[in-house]
This record gives C-alpha cells, structure tokens and sequence, in this order.
C-alpha cells in the first residue's frame, strides 16, 4: 500500500514560497527524467464555458481557456515566481531604454504539432492577428498594448522586434502568457475563424501536448509531443503519452471522482468540499493574484450614480461573516481592488471600510431615501431602492451562497438587490449597453495593467462604466515607466483612489484548489495555481 500524501491547504502568507518552490521542482526534476511511460492522466475540470467559443485563449477572457490550452501554446518567455523572466521560446531579449522596443533572439529548434517551423514570421503573424480588429481580441489585445501595439518586425528568420507607440512596461509578463502564445501560421491562414471553436488540427501550437480529440462539453485529449525540447527552465518531452481533462461542471463530481480514483487530479475545487477530501489526496490551495472576485457597480445606469449610494452599498455587507462562513476560511475577505499575492498591493487598505449598517443607514438618509414602501424598502420620489445584479451562469453553489447573504444584509438596511442569472447570450445583450446596475467577476494576472481594462474610461472590462481623467492618467503612467517603485505607487493610488470612490466593491481573494491522487508525482503549478505537467510522471 502506498504511504499516505498529506493534504495541505496553503495559508495566505505562504503563497509566494510556495509558486517559487513548485517552479523550482519543474527547474530540478526536468535534469533526470524517468522514461516516458504509455500512462495517461486524467483531469477533472470545471470547463463549463469553453464550448461557447472559448477554446482560444487570444480571444477568450475566461481564465479556463488558457489554463488547459497552456499545454499546447508556448509563449516567448516565462516569469518567475520572483517576478524574473527567463527564456523559453526566445532564447534571449533585449528592451530598448525608453522601453518602446523589444527585441527576441528566437530559438532555431523550435516547430509547431504541424511540422511548420517556428520563426520571426510566426511571431509577428500571431501578433498581427491579435490586435486585428476582426479577431475581436478584448484581453489578449490590450495585453498587447492595444492601440499602443505599432507592429512587429522580422529583423531576420530568428530575430523579431516588437514597437509600441509609446513606452510599455507590462510587455514581457503579457509575453509569458498563454493569451500571447502561439499558433501554427498554416493555420491562421486557413482555419483562424474556427480557433475559438478549437480542435485537433485547429488548435495547433509548439507545446509539450497536441489537442487530439475534443467533445464539446465533455472532454479534451492532449498527446505527448515527443518532440519537444523547449519548454521554460529546461523542460523536455512528458513523461506520459495521454492528458485526458474531463468537463465536469458540478464540483461534488469533480470531489467524487478524484477521491474514487477515477481521475488523478481535479481543480476548481471549493473549500468545503476539499476539507472532506481524504488524506491520501494531496491539495493545493494557491491564491489567484489579480483582482478578487468583486462587484462591479454600474454608475451611468441607475441609482449607483450618487457615491453615497455606492459607499452605502459596500458599507452594509458583512463580508467578513459571509466570506469566513461559506469559505470555511480558506478564501481571505477582500479589501482593495488588487489581491494580497499581487505585486503593488496596498496594504494599508485591510480593516479601512469595515461592515457598518449604521454608517451605510446615515448614507443613504444623507442620499435621500428616507421612505420606506409596504415591503420595508427604502424610497425617493416615489421610486423603491433596487438594484439589479445579472450573473453568468453556471452559479456555483458558494457564489450562490455568497449572493443570498448580500442581499439579506442589504434588505436590513431597505436596500433591494434582484439577482438575475443568465445564460451567456442574454448575459451579453444586456453587459453589451450595460443595461444593468452591477455584476460580478474576479480577474487573475500578476502586474497592476489588468486594472486599465476595468477602470479606464476606453476599458474593455469597465463595467462600472468609470470615465474619469485622473484615473486614466495614473492608468496610462503606469504602463509608461520602467521603474518598479513609481508603478506601485501608481497602483496604490488607484486602490485608495476606488476604496473611495466605490466603482468596484471586492469581496474575497479565490484559490485554485487542486486536489491530486497518489498516482502523479512531479505536478508543478504556474504563478495562477495552475497545474503544470512538464515534470509530472504517473504510476
């Protein structure tokens, strides 16, 4: 009988540690790597949304899609768990001083599943296509700077030069990202319209895997590319012939499975169904960096207009309780609009607007709504303080819980919140004009930038419909230098800056749950939590 794995649930403080340890177990093991066996592994995933056209992670901005595509599309480098870069697909760069330019040193080894070579045209091919406006690239497109984006240029067969407009900071993290990775040039040029959709043959990258087989909403089949020799930190072929990631949307299933031994690890766990899982399952709990699950209000819309209302909104939710009590206190409550793992966050916002029915009260009498209707809800000329929250589903059962929780708080003080879940077509006939009073996400990544697409007034993510132009400018200063001190302070500024103002109210830093059966070993986990198969061998 196999000795029993510990499970573990990493505490907040160990989070950074634990990234760079899990990247430093892909750097060391890759140097003697067992044989590859004919094993294959099976993942269990919540997937729910990557058959309605999120197969691509350059115009998707679900965070599923470049979680399971990673292991087909390599990027030019990799970050760190320090932050550092290190190469992977460029073997070496250079960044201009004014930080508008920079140029990759490609290696020569390098070919994609269709035997295409991967070269200086296939890096400014992909890179075209992002930022073309018929892709309708929203995330990967500004991570590319957008309209700051000035071309690529092919210096020669192995040298690629990347321009912006204007200087460009967050660049090589964007470059370290499944969003900016690569796709075979045959098949931007033929099959490009079906890459969201995806596919064998259509979904082909550099990476360690080939997508073989997919059924919508069922399963992925990945294949071993013996080939590959390229990977980040001196990663090489797996050491398994077969990635089998199973949809499975309903997490008991997932808990189910991966405890029954029917699949060898399974993520998009919540915490209360990991706490039950058994001892010989390994779990990771790694906090997502980025922006906390949170809501977002909309101010052009309806009565989020008047800040009073705003702040009375955050102010009377008990997010502490709530958070502690669905969470079963592995998920830390939010204070600020940029995670607590995230570079630049500020600190000094923990404990700053604490859970306050009398001072919400005061608000919303200094607001006016001082009557109150048949049913206890608050009034103004004659019109009932009510909002409406529209969600995507699928709901998970905690967010549910976590959404019956506000408005019971909010009813306490005559606030009526409408909960409104829709499937993703009539989701977006109403996100598209923002004919809604607020909504709800959290969004990962690791550099303070991912705050421009949901404050800027031009953001593609800027559900609060903010349009102010100090925001923009800190927004637009914080891409422009180079200087690690003057971007966090930028970013601090823009958290007090919304702690205030209230155009986003976070709720709570999420993890990426993994549980792992004792058949993996090697697992490693990027700087998102996600797993990491390079080194991983299976029993």
């Amino acid at each position: 009988m196999p000795t029993p794995l510990v499970r573990r649930i990493l505490p907040i403080t160990a989070l950074a540690a634990a990234a760079a340890l899990a990247l430093s177990a892909c750097t060391g093991t890759v140097n003697d790597p067992p044989a590859a066996s004919n094993r294959e592994v099976v993942w269990a995933i919540e997937g729910a949304n990557l058959s309605a056209g999120h197969m691509d992670p350059q115009t998707s901005q679900l965070d599923v899609s470049g979680m399971v595509q990673r292991v087909v599309l390599d990027s030019l480098v990799s970050q760190q768990a320090d932050g550092s870069f290190s190469p992977w697909l460029a073997a070496d760069w250079t960044v201009s001083e004014d930080a508008t330019s920079y140029t990759f040193e490609l290696r020569d080894d390098v070919t994609f599943h269709d035997g295409e070579p991967f070269n200086a045209d296939a890096v400014k091919a992909n890179f075209d296509r992002i930022v073309d406006p018929e892709t309708a690239s929203a995330q990967a497109a500004s991570m590319l700077g957008a309209d700051f984006y000035a071309g690529t240029e092919v210096i020669d067969e192995f040298t690629v030069e990347v321009n912006f407009t204007q200087p460009y900071s967050p660049f090589l993290q964007a470059a370290s990202t499944a969003q900016l990775g690569f796709y075979s040039p045959a098949v931007l040029e033929s099959s490009a319209d079906q890459l969201k959709a995806g596919g064998p043959d259509v979904t082909v990258g550099t990476g360690p895997f080939e997508l073989t087989a997919y059924t919508p909403d069922q399963e992925l089949v990945y294949t071993r590319n013996p080939d590959y020799a390229w990977g980040p930190d001196g990663a090489e072929a797996a050491k398994f012939e077969t990635l089998r990631v199973e949809i499975l949307p309903e997490a008991s299933v997932r808990a189910g499975v991966v405890e029954s031994g029917e699949a060898d690890l399974a993520s998009n766990l919540p915490p209360n169904l990991a706490a039950t899982l058994p001892d010989t399952l390994t779990v990771e709990s790694l906090e997502y960096p980025g922006l906390p699950y949170s809501l977002y209000l909309n101010e052009k819309y309806g009565v989020f207009a008047d800040q009073k209302v705003r702040q009375a909104f955050a102010r009377g939710i008990d997010i502490d309780a709530a958070v502690e009590e669905i969470f079963f206190g592995q998920f830390p409550r939010a204070w600020s609009i940029l995670g607590s793992t995230t570079p630049g966050y500020d600190a000094s916002l923990e404990g700053s607007w604490p859970f306050d029915q009398d001072a919400a009260n005061q608000l919303l009498d200094d607001a006016g709504w001082t009557e109150r209707d048949a049913d206890d809800i608050r009034m103004k000329d004659g019109e009932r303080l009510s909002v409406r929250w529209i969600a995507w589903t699928p709901v998970p059962d905690d967010k549910a819980a976590l959404g019956n929780a506000i408005q019971s708080d909010l009813a306490d003080i005559g606030f009526e919140v409408v909960r409104e879940v829709l499937e993703p077509g009539a989701y977006n006939e109403q996100y598209g004009p923002k004919t809604f009073d607020l909504t709800d996400w959290g969004f990962s990544g690791v550099d303070g930038d991912l705050l421009r697409s949901h404050l800027h007034t031009d953001g593609f993510q800027n559900a609060s419909q903010v349009s102010n132009a100090d925001v923009d400018a800190l927004l637009e200063q914080g891409i422009a230098t180079t200087d690690t001190e003057e971007r966090t302070a930028i970013y601090q500024q823009l958290q007090q800056w919304n702690a205030k103002y209230t155009a986003i109210v976070p709720l709570y830093s999420p993890s990426l749950i993994t549980a792992v059966n004792d058949s993996v070993d090697g697992l490693a986990y990027d700087l998102y939590g996600r797993p990491l198969f390079y080194a991983a061998t299976v029993s």
